[in-house]
């Protein structure tokens, strides 16, 4: 098995900081101190209290947009990225009215979702017309409007609405962080950084809706935007004709088969529960999936392709900054197994964050294992066979 952690990322972080420092500081003897207490010169912003002077250049005194910023697209990138996020936006704001008219109100109750949640998510809804509003101001005239959506096989009960509006609101939310910082134009990712931190707001309640801790990861995970599509697109039943397309690729369906859910009998509404992580290092993990060809998304206008061949040889895991690969057993056609690896963030005097898998997480299937970061992990695109499928780690 090999687990990549983020140790060399953040031992590359702090080279990249020493090479070129953000802050520039000194104190009456030459020797560079750290800043605290309350500084003596409260004219001098930055002051520790040690004699030490910080200066802080602001980004926007050189800025061509600072005195009047654009929030528009203004890259092919930038508009096939708005473009994604808007589909993810109108389906959310169908799906959270689409539950409260189709279950009653004895059922939401049955779950431990009382008026005040059901309030919630009515106001959650109201979010997502906001979101909808802003992607189309930033998209301009041609952005993609409301499409028709089905729900079939996705849920049935309360229960399982709940559950699976957090695994919808994790793609949604790790689809833009993972192209958030390499948008083009950045008075928009301004506006979308505020937008999605309400999607996280979003995800969290989902979960604790279920039951489920309301928060088990140290960081949140990014995934690439062909993810998020691949993911989104299977429930996207129509779209007006006038709908600008989706410009990011569609890979073939992944099942883990034995995976574990937050939907069980019994559970209930919670603040937040400390229920038994649901995998863990060691643990078996089933897979079946599909094969490329097959038409899906609107109006079945979009075909599944696998650039990484029809072979898979690993299986990817992927939560907080971790992206790690065990070898893949076939066992069938379409099937196989793999064992989840071990993986840690850190374990380091400061911070142990145990391990990475946690929550609610993403896995792919893949024919090579490159050493990813967060920040350049769609170079795995290339080597797609399936996937991705939300997994449940807790």
């Amino acid at each position: 098995m090999r687990s990549f952690t983020s140790a060399a990322l953040v031992a590359s972080c702090i080279a990249a900081t020493a090479a070129s420092p953000i802050l520039s500081s000194r104190n009456n003897d030459g020797k560079k101190t750290s800043a605290g207490g309350k500084g003596p010169n409260p004219d001098v912003p930055g002051d520790g209290g040690n004699g030490l002077t910080v200066t802080v250049i602001d980004p926007m005194g050189n800025a061509t947009d600072a005195k009047s910023p654009t929030y528009r697209a203004i890259s092919d990138f930038d508009y096939a990225s708005f473009n994604l996020g808007l589909y993810q936006e109108w389906i959310e704001l169908d799906l959270f009215h689409y539950g409260l008219a189709r279950f009653s109100e004895a059922e939401f109750d049955e779950a431990g979702i009382n008026a005040d949640q059901r309030y919630l998510l009515q106001f959650m809804a109201d979010q997502e017309t906001g979101h909808a509003q802003l992607l189309t101001n930033i998209l301009g005239p041609g952005a993609a409007k409301q499409c028709t959506y089905n729900y079939t096989g996705a849920f049935n009960t309360v229960r399982e609405y709940v559950d699976f509006n957090q695994r919808l609101t994790r793609w949604g939310e790790s689809g833009v962080w993972g192209f958030l910082a390499k948008l083009n134009s950045k008075p928009s990712a301004q506006l979308l950084a505020q937008s999605i931190a309400t999607e996280a707001r979003q995800q969290m309640v989902f979960r604790q809706f279920t039951g489920a801790p309301a928060m088990d990861v140290y960081f949140e995970t990014g995934i690439p935007q062909a993810w998020a599509w691949t993911l989104l697109a299977p429930y996207i039943q129509s779209c007006p004709p006038e709908n600008p397309r989706v410009g990011w690729s569609n890979y073939p369906a992944l099942t883990v088969t034995n995976g574990p859910t937050l939907n069980y009998d019994g559970s209930q509404s919670d603040v937040s529960t400390n229920i038994t992580q649901l995998t863990a290092p060691g643990k078996r993990i089933e897979f079946s999936w599909e094969s490329a060809g097959k038409s899906v998304g609107p109006d079945n206008s979009y075909k599944t392709v696998a650039p990484g061949g029809s072979t898979p040889k690993y299986a990817l895991f992927q939560q907080s900054y971790n992206i790690s690969y065990a070898p893949l057993t076939i066992t069938g056609e379409n099937t196989g197994y793999a064992i989840l690896p071990e993986a840690v963030i850190f374990d380091t005097d400061i911070s142990y964050t145990g391990t990475a898998f946690n929550g609610t997480g993403f896995t792919a299937l893949v024919n090579d294992n490159p050493y990813l970061t967060p920040y350049n992990s769609t170079l795995i695109l290339p080597h797609m066979v399936a996937g991705p499928a939300i997994i449940q780690f807790g």
